[in-house]
C-alpha cells in the first residue's frame, strides 16, 4: 500500500500465517487472546472466525498489523455472517466488529514457526 507520492511514504505489508486476536465476551467482561492460522476457522463463543490473510508491516516501519477476517454467528442456528473485512490492530474501531454479545480485535500477525 502507498500512502503518498514518494518512496519514503510506502508502507509495506509482509504476509504471516497467524493472527492473535482479542476478545471480550461483553456479558461477563471476560477478555481472552487466542490464535488462529490463515485458512483456518476458530471458535469464540457462538461465533466462528475464518482468517483469509495477516500482513504486519516489517520492524523498520510504523507498526501496524491487519487482517482480513470473516466471522459467522452461530447463535441462531444458521450461522449468519455478521463481519467480513479487514481490522487493523492500530485502528479497531474504523472496521469493527457489530455485535450485541462480542468484541473481537486484531492484537498481532506472527509465525507459528517464528514466535
Amino acid at each position: 500500500m502507498v500512502t503518498g507520492g514518494d518512496a519514503e511514504a510506502e508502507q509495506v505489508f509482509e504476509d504471516h500465517d497467524t493472527v492473535v486476536l482479542g476478545g471480550m465476551e461483553k456479558v461477563t467482561g471476560h477478555a481472552f487472546a487466542f490464535a488462529i492460522g490463515v485458512g483456518e476457522t476458530g471458535s469464540f463463543g457462538t461465533l466462528q472466525v475464518t482468517v483469509r490473510a495477516c500482513r504486519k508491516t516489517p520492524p523498520w516501519q510504523t507498526p501496524e498489523s491487519a487482517s482480513f477476517l470473516e466471522i459467522r454467528d452461530g447463535r441462531s442456528g444458521d450461522s449468519a455472517e455478521v463481519f467480513s473485512g479487514w481490522m487493523f490492530a492500530g485502528t479497531p474501531g474504523v472496521s469493527a466488529l457489530e455485535h450485541p454479545v462480542y468484541d473481537i480485535w486484531v492484537l498481532d500477525c506472527i509465525d507459528r514457526g517464528r514466535q
